[in-house]
């Protein structure tokens, strides 16, 4: 953001008035604020809700910031992505998907909040745009599993063929709908193995995009094994989506080995009990580069989760 100051000097002489500008340096300010979102528990699992600016200290790249927004807004309304994955790997579980998405609506979607649906395979089809009402998202999810394909594409590439675009459905979504709910806490639900093999974009992007968007990202991973065991594309996706939800604030939770009502509550609760920060980077600099940003509470016992940091773009 640039400000620019014109001086202007105004002379005024007897029996007439004559307007004069005169040449005056232009200063320019850079600033480059940095907005995030936190979670702070403490050694129980409780939301610890009465934190303020003096209870942590941020740091970016070991450099201490001055914090300078601060707040924590319990009734901010939502803007939440759900994305499923619809490829061969997860056939057997689509109908597990359409009642655990149907579950997770019920328990966190308020007249307030914004819900939109992708469905993707080596294809990125908006199933339901954004909306408050949950039906309409169920009653898309459900057209696409009867057979319809009669839906918008996002990013469409006539170069993937027969794969899986896991990376390509985050960027997507991100750039093209959360990235457009400011004021909204924003989050994308995945529900996929994380077996990637058709994207454009790479893990790093897809992580830089949902970083740069404040968005956080939750992983529910249906993983089918077989003969007992994890196989490479497992192990693969298993690590890739935890890794994308750590560094975005976000968790992964193994869906075939927990109680996803429980699970989805968690998520809920979690994203409103969050607090929001901004400051002002000490580093001017726009080179691309990642910075990381460390949040450290002042009290033994609490944890802090959120993104890791962002790139500077």
């Amino acid at each position: 953001m640039q400000f620019r100051a014109v001086i202007g000097v105004f002379l005024v002489g007897l029996g007439f008035c004559d307007v004069t500008v005169a040449q005056a340096p232009t200063f320019h300010a850079e600033t480059h604020l940095v907005t995030l979102t936190f979670s702070a528990r403490d050694g129980d699992g409780h939301f610890v809700d009465r934190l303020n600016s003096d209870d942590f200290s941020v740091y970016e790249d070991g450099v201490q910031q001055k914090v300078s927004l601060f707040s924590r807004e319990a009734e901010l309304p939502l803007t939440v992505g759900l994305l499923v994955d619809a490829s061969p790997s997860q056939e057997k579980f689509i109908q597990q998907h359409l009642r655990d998405i149907q579950v997770f609506l019920n328990s966190i979607l308020r007249p307030q909040d914004q819900a939109f649906s992708v469905c993707f395979g080596d294809r990125l089809r908006l199933v339901s745009d954004l909306t408050s009402n949950s039906t309409v998202v169920a009653d898309g999810l459900t057209k696409f599993d009867k057979g319809s394909r009669d839906f918008p594409e996002l990013e469409p590439d006539d170069t993937r063929s027969g794969g899986t675009a896991v990376y390509d459905a985050i960027f997507a979504s991100v750039t093209e709908k959360l990235a457009a709910s400011p004021g909204r806490r924003k989050a994308l639900i995945l529900f996929t193995d994380g077996e990637e093999n058709s994207s454009a974009h790479d893990e790093i992007d897809a992580i830089a995009a949902a970083q740069g968007a404040d968005a956080l990202i939750y992983a529910i991973r249906y993983t089918q094994i077989k003969h007992h065991k994890l196989s490479a594309d497992n192990r693969h996706g298993t690590t890739a989506l935890h890794h994308i939800s750590e560094q975005t604030g976000g968790r992964d939770f193994d869906a075939l080995h927990v109680d996803l009502p429980q699970a989805f509550k968690q998520i809920g609760d979690e994203l409103r009990s969050v607090y929001s920060i901004g400051y002002y980077s000490t580093n001017k600099a726009h080179d691309d580069t990642f910075r990381k940003v460390v949040i450290e509470p002042h009290t033994e016992g609490i944890t802090i989760r959120a993104k890791a940091g962002y790139y500077a773009k």
